[in-house]
């Protein structure tokens, strides 16, 4: 019975995938916002794509964020994934593509080096005003989705399920759902520490420390721009609770079920990530939660990734427009 919900989830969105779409596509322009950030202390810059006719129209938008990954930036959704392209699929909706460095989206429990390191509230708090107040947008719930890949997966059911009252729908393509509960149980002293990796020569640890102080040019945010420097210095978790607070399998048991957000789960089957996405959805089956959920062949890369964005794109603009009263409801029958 699970397996035949989990499939019926999948069809679902292959199907709405189908409906949704138009049949021209114009590829989007992206345009790359700056803006000072409270919660980091810094300018950050996201990149945008705004619908074709944004300019001539008085219209609000409902908003779609995509959260990138672990040692990626707010330029790879839309230079290596195929947002504008797909984006460029719909007239009425506003893409955002924020950039946390690789802080895995949470406040850091102790920040050093003069840093401050409130990465959920550099999202939660920053980004979304800021698109809020600076763009025609649908500020509330009911106007707002977001999902991730990989770092950003996790990042984007952890912030979802922190704060459902923000967000109509939440998703993951290739999520490392896992994050939060695996160093929980490093800090209960329940699991080993990460396995050491192959030890490099000198020759290669310096060749890797060069690469890490690297300037990304394509980031342009100074002090911002290098693995180095996008990497917090101090402690993401102090303490095990301090991880369970950001371990989405159990605040998907501290959410009620009016205020739960859709979920939408994703992952290769070749992807050892796969784990998490399968165990979350288990749990949304067992409380007969409605969810969608896609698994098909792929890997780890953004050959997978640029197939799944259409799927996540095509699922959540539906979410959003039925909960905005943009598309039909069924009648339900009262069962005596």
């Amino acid at each position: 019975m699970k397996l035949q919900k989990i499939a019926r989830s999948a069809l679902l969105i292959a199907v709405v995938a189908f409906i949704a779409l138009p049949s021209q596509a114009e590829t989007l322009e992206l345009e790359t916002v700056k803006f000072f950030s409270p919660a980091v202390g810094r300018t950050m810059h996201y990149n945008i794509l705004l619908p074709r006719g944004y300019e001539s129209s008085s219209q609000r938008y409902p908003v779609l964020y995509l959260l990138h990954g672990l040692g990626q930036n707010y330029t790879t959704w839309g230079l290596a994934n195929g947002s504008p392209f797909y984006a460029g699929l719909y007239d009425d909706l506003i893409v955002v593509m924020p950039d946390v460095g690789n802080s895995w989206y949470v406040n850091w429990a102790e920040s050093e080096g003069g840093q401050r390191n409130n990465w959920e509230d550099h999202i939660i708090q920053d980004v979304v005003s800021h698109v809020d107040w600076s763009f025609r947008t649908i500020a509330r719930r009911e106007g707002r989705a977001m999902t991730g890949l990989s770092m950003g997966g996790y990042g984007a059911i952890t912030l979802g399920l922190r704060h459902p009252e923000m967000f109509i729908s939440i998703g993951s393509t290739s999520g490392a759902l896992e994050h939060g509960r695996q160093a929980a149980s490093r800090l209960r002293g329940e699991a080993d520490p990460r396995p050491r990796r192959r030890q490099l020569t000198a020759a290669e640890q310096a060749e890797r420390a060069a690469r890490r102080r690297r300037p990304n040019p394509l980031i342009g945010v100074p002090g911002f721009s290098s693995q180095v420097e996008r990497s917090p210095q101090g402690l993401e978790f102090v303490t095990a609770e301090d991880a369970d607070a950001y371990d989405p399998f159990k605040l998907i048991d501290q959410v009620s079920e009016e205020l739960l957000p859709h979920i939408y789960l994703d992952c290769g089957t070749e992807d050892r990530l796969i784990s998490g996405a399968r165990e979350l959805a288990s749990i949304l089956v067992g409380r007969d939660i409605p969810f969608d959920y896609m698994q098909m062949p792929g890997a780890h890369n953004a050959s997978y990734w640029i197939q799944s964005v259409g799927r996540i794109m095509a699922v959540q603009y539906e979410v959003m427009q039925r909960a905005l009263g943009q598309r039909p409801f069924g009648r339900q029958r009262r069962l005596n």
